[in-house]
């Protein structure tokens, strides 16, 4: 993929996951959108299950509330409020810095331990999700 690409596409999720989030923040709360198509499908709620929720308490300062609704809101919130801001950064300044982590990232994660290792992180979360009945 190339720089222009991923930025587009970084810039267009960033946008769209900002918007999704103010509405679960002050949209109704009577009609709640419930988007996980493995969900809906299945009665079985996904890994990322939860994660707007996550999100929602932290903006409240609900830590742990944050933490026992997903984990991943906290890293989603890391994400949220750093990569579309470093992406920006790079359009401006012309730079490849976020490309370049990135490409290091996804080179870390088809190594066969770490990506056992996220697989199996990733799994566990899901049977603690379908334990609390999420």
């Amino acid at each position: 993929m190339t720089r222009n690409r991923l930025y587009t596409w970084v810039l267009l999720l960033s946008v769209s996951g900002f918007l999704y989030l103010v509405y679960a923040l002050f949209g109704p709360s009577d009609a709640p959108i419930h988007v996980c198509i493995f969900k809906n499908i299945t009665g079985y709620p996904c890994p990322s299950c939860g994660t707007t929720r996550s999100l929602i308490a932290l903006f409240h300062g609900n830590f742990a509330e944050a933490i026992y609704k997903n984990p991943l809101g906290y890293v989603m919130a890391l994400v949220i409020l750093t990569v579309p801001l470093w992406v920006l950064r790079d359009v401006l300044t012309q730079k490849a810095d976020f490309f370049i982590f990135y490409g290091k990232i996804e080179a870390f994660f088809t190594q066969r331990i770490p990506m056992l290792l996220g697989i199996g992180l990733i799994f566990a979360l899901w049977m603690w999700n379908i334990y609390k009945a999420l």
